[in-house]
Order: structure tokens, then C-alpha cells, then sequence
């Protein structure tokens, strides 16, 4: 509490602003992206929304410099991933293999593994791909990565552009001249705006070699394990 404001403070119908705590973040990576993302990252706890024209334009490599910090927290689940998951590609970008989970999982089976890694504790970050979910649903997913403080990444065909959303960051990326143009939509607490990046920049050299971890069924238990 600034001391110089309480003079103010004793006068009749002046407001005085609220000091709000910094936002607890991750930074993406990307400068351009984290100056205009709230507490300059992604912000833990949080669902992301990310809209995509198709599958596989660059949007797991945007995550990248993230999910090598958050990986050597606890690990990072896949749920329900449009492609297998190409382990050396994932090794030389960095990102240790011990520490990835592929969930292999559809449907209601892929939502409840989704909510139920977040709410396990075991994972800091989960990317999930849904073309269709609620608004429950979201709403569902959002408190359980709040309480986690865990990452919540769901990824989105751009025919969901129209439909509300509860996330915290909401975007829609497209290939613009062999980089990404981001349009930040929604960034409760930062700067929405247009921009773009190249998440396709110096792959970091291979830190594991290691196998994925197996894929876990869909079935009504812990959807992972601490580890």
C-alpha cells in the first residue's frame, strides 16, 4: 500500500485504484508474445484457447520454450493429439521424453483424462485437442487447472471463433510467410492485439533419448501417476 495515497484516501468521492498482485506466468519464449500475455507468459492456472485453420501449423511448436521449463517441474500430458507424437522430433527440440504423457483417449474418455490430469497434481501442464466442448465443460476444465495451478493448452478448430469462451487467453494462429500470425482475441490482465512469431527458430540440441511414456487407457482411474 503506497503511504502517499492516504491523504486521498480521507476525501469524499475519490477513488482510489486496487494494487493487484502480479500474475504468476510462464514466458512463452517469444518477446513479442510475452510483452502482450498477461504477467508476461502464459499464466499458471489458466486455460489457453488456441484456434487453428487445420491441425499441425506450427501451434505444439509455439509451446515449445514453455513446456522444457514446466517439463522439469512434473510432466506434460498429450490428450487426444490429431497426430502420434514423433519422439525424436520432440527429443531434439528439447523437451525430455521421460517427462511427456500420451494419453490415448476420444470423446467423453478424452475430457474426463484431461480434467482428471489436471486435478491429480502430477502433471504442470496439459495440451489438449477438442473440436467440441461445452460450455461446462470448459467451464469444468478451467477451475480444474486453477486449482491445480496446472496449464491448460486446448486446441480448437477456428469454426469455434464465434462460440464464448471462459479462457483466460483465447487466440487464433495462422502460417503467415513461414512464421505464425497470432490474433490475440482475449488476454484477461494483458494486451490483446495482432502479431506474429517464429516458432520454428534454433532447435535446442537433444537432451533425451528416452521413450515416451506409454500410452494410459481410457479408462475411469488416476489419469496419472505422481512422478
Amino acid at each position: 500500500m503506497n503511504p502517499r495515497l492516504d491523504p486521498l484516501r480521507q476525501v469524499r468521492g475519490v477513488w482510489v485504484g486496487v494494487e493487484t498482485a502480479p500474475v504468476p506466468a510462464v514466458a512463452s519464449g517469444h518477446l513479442a508474445l510475452d510483452r502482450q500475455l498477461p504477467g508476461h507468459g502464459w499464466p499458471r492456472g489458466s486455460l489457453v484457447e488456441i484456434l487453428t485453420p487445420v491441425p499441425g501449423i506450427g501451434e505444439v511448436s509455439l509451446l515449445l520454450p514453455a513446456l522444457r521449463r514446466l517439463a522439469t517441474e512434473k510432466r506434460v500430458a498429450f490428450v487426444q493429439p490429431p497426430f502420434l507424437p514423433y519422439a525424436p522430433a520432440l527429443a531434439q527440440s528439447g523437451l525430455p521424453l521421460e517427462r511427456i504423457a500420451w494419453i490415448d483417449a476420444a470423446g467423453d474418455d478424452a475430457q474426463w483424462a484431461a480434467e482428471q490430469s489436471l486435478r491429480s497434481g502430477a502433471v504442470s501442464a496439459v495440451l489438449y485437442w477438442n473440436a467440441s466442448v461445452d460450455p461446462l465443460e470448459l467451464r469444468r476444465l478451467q477451475l480444474a487447472a486453477e486449482a491445480s495451478q496446472a496449464l491448460l493448452f486446448l486446441f480448437r478448430p477456428m469454426s469455434a471463433i464465434a462460440e464464448s469462451s471462459t479462457a483466460a487467453v483465447r487466440m487464433a494462429l495462422t502460417p503467415q510467410n513461414g512464421k505464425l500470425r497470432i490474433d490475440l482475441l482475449k488476454a484477461r490482465g494483458g494486451r490483446p492485439g495482432v502479431l506474429q512469431v517464429d516458432p520454428f527458430r534454433r532447435p535446442t540440441p537433444p537432451r533425451s533419448l528416452g521413450p515416451l511414456v506409454p500410452a494410459i487407457p481410457p479408462v475411469r482411474r488416476a489419469a496419472l501417476t505422481s512422478p
